[in-house]
């Protein structure tokens, strides 16, 4: 009867949180075959990367301000998120306020990637405001330190996050 009574103090404990009340939110790539989903956690989010058909090797990736994948360079897209203005970008650099910074990817030999990403920088529902967010990985590296984007190069591949 105990343990009865705890398990369901525990559910009814976890249906009444705001993490538990969001769901996964699970955004297509344009630009290569994948998806991004993200997952609400207690201080961030966990993003799931599962892509092919990009370049082997290492990728930059980040959180950009707009859902907008709308043009070939998905420039649309605009910066990364960020909290104060100018954005300091890097994950390494001590002055950064930049939250869309996320660790690089590495693509397999056959172009494919997964990956489990964790960001302690934003939240979901930040993510889901009226212009949205996108999910973008670049075409280089990020050096997690230089300007405006680590040196990462060219947007190729993008997901709108709503």
């Amino acid at each position: 009867m105990i343990r009865s009574l705890s398990l369901t103090i525990a559910a009814t404990a976890l249906a009444a949180s705001p993490i538990a009340a969001q769901t996964p939110v699970t955004a297509t790539f344009k630009g290569v075959q994948g998806t991004a989903t993200l997952t609400p956690a207690p201080k961030g989010i966990l993003i799931r990367i599962e892509a092919s058909g990009l370049t082997p090797g290492w990728h930059g990736i980040h959180i950009h301000e707009k859902g907008d994948c709308s043009d070939a360079a998905f420039k649309a897209a605009g910066a990364h998120v960020h909290m104060a203005t100018p954005a300091v970008h890097g994950l390494l650099n001590p002055q950064a306020s930049d939250q869309g910074d996320l660790p690089n990817l590495y693509v397999g030999a056959d172009g494919t990637v997964k990956a489990d990403l964790f960001t302690s920088l934003v939240m979901l529902p930040a993510l889901q405001d009226a212009d949205g967010a996108a999910i973008v990985i670049h075409a280089k590296p990020d050096d997690y330190t230089t300007q405006p984007i680590g040196g990462a190069g060219d947007r190729v591949a993008c997901a709108v996050v709503r």
